[in-house]
């Protein structure tokens, strides 16, 4: 005798219009808003210079200094990745006040900007360290140090400070090093997007159910 499995009601086609608030369900103990404050606390009005007139209103700098800042110090470079937590995760939702700014539009921005981005987030993470907010470690595999050309040091958002500023400073040159690097695979690794029509899906979905019907 088979059981009935009963379950909450469940349809993501349903039309309903909610106001998406992420302030709520943000701490506010959480480092984004460390970065926010941070942020809002820089004057950028030199920023303006870097940009035209005419055109297009682009996004606010300090909008994207914001997302940029984050990412990096959660050890994420690619501006592709970028866009997509723009257009996923609450956290940077928040900083970019519900705006999307494409791969293109932060790729541009970066290079426009990059040496005072650079600086700013030098300073940034500096301060934070000194603060004990984060520390910045080589990652470890299996308790092994990576020593390498490739050396990756990675965030930690913990109540650790870097007692040795020069060092600390040596680590940010490297990281933004691997941040320009991982920037070029970006460029490098464009390709045509793939088409996603609903034939593609009725074939995915047949092939899925084929596969799943040969599995015990």
């Amino acid at each position: 005798m088979s059981t009935k499995l009963h379950t909450k009601s469940y349809s993501n086609n349903d039309r309903l219009f909610f106001l998406l608030n992420p302030n709520e369900d943000i701490a506010e103990n959480d480092p984004v808003r460390v970065v926010d404050a941070v942020v809002e606390s820089l004057d950028l009005r030199e920023f303006k210079k870097l940009y035209r007139e005419r055109g297009r209103c682009p996004y606010h700098p300090k909008m994207m200094l914001k997302i940029i800042l984050y990412a990096y110090m959660n050890n994420i470079y690619s501006c592709r990745k970028i866009e997509r937590q723009v257009q996923r995760d609450l956290h940077y939702i928040w900083l970019a006040a519900q705006e999307r700014p494409d791969f293109v539009t932060i790729n541009r921005f970066r290079n426009r900007v990059k040496k005072e981005i650079n600086n700013i987030f030098t300073q940034v993470v500096l301060l934070l360290s000194e603060r004990g907010f984060i520390t910045l470690d080589v990652e470890y595999v299996d308790g092994t140090k990576i020593e390498s050309k490739a050396n990756k040091y990675t965030f930690v958002w913990r109540k650790t400070a870097e007692k040795n500023r020069a060092k600390l400073k040596e680590k940010i040159r490297v990281l933004l090093q691997q941040i320009d690097e991982v920037i070029a695979q970006d460029k490098a690794a464009e390709t045509e997007a793939v088409e996603f029509t609903p034939e593609t899906l009725t074939s995915l979905i047949g092939e899925l159910k084929d596969a799943l019907a040969s599995e015990p």
